[in-house]
C-alpha cells in the first residue's frame, strides 16, 4: 500500500503513516494539496496529513486543501506530539538567529520561543522534517535552528539543543486517513 504523507521522512506525519500501515511504502508528499491531488490521481492509495493539534489548533493548510477535492475519511487518530531544537552538530545555542519550522510547530512552542528565544526570528517552514532536511545539506544557514521531530535528528546527523520544547506537556495532533471514493 502507497501512503502520501503531508511532510517529508523524519516528519510527525511519516511517524502517523507508519502506525496506520507499519509496512506500507511512505511517499513523502510535503503539502496537503500534493496529497491529496496524488490520491485524486490514484498514484497512492491512502493520503495522512494532520487536520488540528491540541494547542496550536487547525491546520490551516489542510483545510484548504480539504476543500479542493473529493475522498473519504477512513479513520482519525491522534498521536503525542514532543519537539526538538536541532542545531547543526557543534553549533551553540548563542550562535543560533533564527529558529525555522512549519507554522504549527512553531504555534505550539510560541511561549517557549517567547522566554528562550526572544531575540530569534521566526521563519515559517513547509514543513518540520524538511527545515530539518534542509538545515543538514547547508540550505540553512548554521546559526539557523529548527523545530523538528527526533527521528529528523538521528536521520538529518543533527544535535538536539533542548527536548520537549512544546508548550504543553500534553500535545496531541490529529490526524485523517482519506482514500479515494472509489477505493
Amino acid at each position: 500500500m502507497k501512503i502520501g504523507i503531508m511532510g517529508a521522512i523524519g516528519s510527525f506525519t511519516e511517524q502517523a503513516g507508519k502506525e496506520y500501515a507499519p509496512n506500507g511504502e511512505i511517499v513523502p508528499l510535503i503539502s496537503a494539496q500534493n496529497v491529496l491531488k496524488h490520491l485524486q490521481d490514484k498514484k497512492i492509495d491512502r493520503a495522512i496529513f494532520p487536520i488540528e493539534n491540541s494547542n496550536g489548533g487547525i491546520v490551516i493548510e489542510a483545510v484548504y486543501a480539504m476543500a479542493e477535492f473529493t475522498f473519504s475519511i477512513e479513520k482519525m487518530f491522534e498521536i503525542d506530539i514532543h519537539h526538538m531544537l536541532l542545531v547543526k552538530p557543534g553549533t551553540t545555542a548563542a550562535a543560533i538567529k533564527t529558529v525555522a519550522s512549519h507554522d504549527q510547530a512553531i504555534k505550539q512552542c510560541r511561549m517557549y520561543l517567547k522566554r528562550a528565544w526572544p531575540e530569534a526570528e521566526l521563519q515559517p517552514y513547509v514543513d518540520t522534517a524538511k527545515a530539518a532536511e534542509d538545515l543538514a545539506s547547508g540550505d540553512l544557514p548554521s546559526t539557523t535552528a529548527v523545530i523538528a521531530p527526533r527521528r529528523s535528528a538521528e536521520l538529518y546527523g543533527l544535535d538536539i539543543l533542548e527536548e520537549s520544547i512544546q508548550d504543553l506537556k500534553y500535545n496531541y495532533t490529529t490526524f485523517v486517513v482519506a482514500k479515494a471514493l472509489d477505493s
